[in-house]
């Protein structure tokens, strides 16, 4: 599953796109810029292939935002073997490991202080995701 959430420094607007594996629930993709263009998930699909390195066809599934869209997406997709899906229009139910990725960490991190630039927030949001998230925080529905 891969979605963008947004976090809003003093500095101005940082991106921030995952792709969730919804067996372990882990982060195994991300990538945060200041523009949401199609380059944000690209590179954030592109790490999670080059750390899953799938061997057989694996399911992608996204909301309906024009970088899911993009010619660029889908040629990614067909390229390494990865077959697309997306949510219904305008349902955010449909990815809900994603949303509530992005609600813990808004919750366990961003709300809890005022960042004044982007590379500070990024850096709290790298350190959220690989030092705290994917290897100590529970996943409760993984039992991990």
């Amino acid at each position: 599953v891969t979605d963008i959430t947004y976090i809003r420094p003093h500095e101005g607007w940082l991106y921030l796109a995952v792709v969730v594996d919804l067996f372990s629930r882990k982060i195994i993709g991300w990538s945060m810029q200041s523009r949401m263009t199609k380059d944000i998930v690209l590179n954030a699909l592109l790490m999670a292939v080059w750390r899953r390195n799938p061997q057989k066809q694996v399911l992608v599934h996204s909301d309906q935002g024009s970088q899911y869209t993009s010619h660029e997406w889908q040629s990614f997709l067909k390229s390494h073997g990865l077959e697309g899906s997306m949510s219904r229009r305008g349902n955010c139910h449909d990815n809900a490991v994603a949303e509530s990725f992005f609600q813990l960490l808004k919750r366990e991190r961003i709300k809890k202080k005022i960042y004044g630039k982007r590379e500070e927030a990024r850096s709290v949001i790298f350190d959220y995701i690989e030092m705290f998230y994917n290897s100590k925080r529970r996943h409760g529905s993984s039992n991990q």
